[in-house]
């Protein structure tokens, strides 16, 4: 005979409670009787739960701008408290650290930037846990930390604790330990692209499945599935940055040979050049520069063709390049694309990315508010 389980009063008040904070989240300024008509839940049973959230401070009351001239008793509006918890993204590259704060909407609240040259020692480990301890400070919400996630160009093993592969920075073995004993919050690893790729996905609601390609300092990628990102058994999937595409050419950082990293990424295209720099010379058709931009866009374009035989699936574009391409840009890869497929499709699986700008530091901090989400409002 099977054993029932049977749910206790507890449990159903943390469902309940859980049930309402999600929808106020969702709907951002609801009514009490809103929230009982849309839940088909007791009035009582609601007002109940919003006085236990709005104590312990996750939610908050107040009249709204556009009901403030309507006549009669004015009903008291509810919203989430978006600062009750926020996180922390650091993005660390060769020459740059980008800090953002992030809150519950995953809104940008403040990001600052600093030039500063990567080395992997003790004494650059504590500077960067200074300079974030100091910027933790700057918001006076430092009881509102819910993590610090740490974006770096390498590949992260699935704790977030070390990195396994990171020959850009030569930190191979770099566990999470060098910030995490200097910070008083939980601290992990995030590879850059999946930051990226998670960014894309928190403003992007409709997408299910997409090969995201990181056009950033070097290429990356990460794969969408069922709006989950897989890496694979040895958390490597999507770095189709490796692919040897030209065989005995340009030395790539991996010790190959003529990979797409040496041809399309942002390190290999402009070659020292400023991005507004390299564009404007495209744009106004210098010779030079747009053969360089073209040759990038006939290589980018043989990349998504071969990964688009192997998943029929859609295509974003991202990275630090993103912003510069244009529709015509984005025809050209078509057309490119079709020379080496031999499917006639509609345009209608490449696109730019949602989210462009600070996308890898506001997605390391991501994970934190996802997981916060998942359980918010329950005891």
């Amino acid at each position: 005979m099977t054993k029932v389980t049977r749910i206790t009063p507890e449990q159903i008040r943390e469902t309940n409670r859980q049930i309402i904070y999600e929808y106020i989240y969702r709907h951002g300024q609801v009514s009490q009787q809103e929230i009982s008509s849309a839940l088909k839940m007791s009035r009582p049973t609601v007002a109940s739960n919003l006085s236990a959230m709005e104590h312990e401070g996750l939610i908050q009351a107040a009249l709204p701008e556009r009901r403030r001239d309507m006549p009669g008793r004015k009903p008291v509006m509810w919203s989430v408290s978006s600062c009750y918890r926020i996180a922390v993204g650091v993005e660390i590259v060769k020459h740059m650290v980008k800090i953002a704060a992030v809150d519950l909407y995953g809104r940008a609240l403040k990001i600052t930037k600093s030039y500063t040259e990567y080395e992997n020692s003790e004494t650059y480990y504590e500077h960067i846990s200074t300079m974030v301890k100091d910027f933790i400070n700057s918001l006076s919400l430092k009881d509102n930390i819910l993590g610090i996630g740490f974006a770096l160009q390498g590949l992260v093993s699935e704790d977030g604790t070390t990195i396994i592969y990171g020959e850009i920075l030569k930190c191979t073995g770099l566990r999470i330990d060098v910030f995490a004993k200097w910070l008083d919050y939980p601290c992990k690893f995030i590879h850059e692209p999946d930051g990226a790729a998670l960014s894309e996905l928190w403003v992007s609601p409709e997408l299910e499945n997409a090969i995201y390609l990181s056009l950033s300092e070097h290429l990356g990628g990460a794969m969408i599935k069922d709006r989950e990102l897989s890496n694979g058994m040895h958390r490597h999937t999507a770095t189709y940055e490796h692919i040897t595409v030209c065989p005995g050419g340009e030395l790539c950082y991996c010790g190959k040979r003529g990979c797409y990293e040496t041809i399309c990424s942002k390190v290999a295209l402009l070659r020292g050049e400023e991005p507004d720099e390299f564009f404007t010379k495209v744009r106004n058709c210098e010779p030079e520069a747009s053969e360089r931009w073209e040759n990038f866009l006939r290589y980018l374009g043989r990349l998504i063709a071969h990964l688009h035989l192997v998943a029929d699936t859609k295509f974003i574009l991202g990275g630090h390049l993103a912003p510069y391409f244009t529709e015509n840009d984005i025809k050209i890869l078509y057309h490119y694309v079709r020379e080496r497929t031999p499917f006639t499709e509609d345009d209608d699986y490449i696109l730019p990315s949602k989210m462009p700008s600070h996308n890898i530091t506001i997605g390391a901090a991501l994970p934190y508010i996802i997981d916060f989400l998942t359980y918010a409002g329950r005891d």
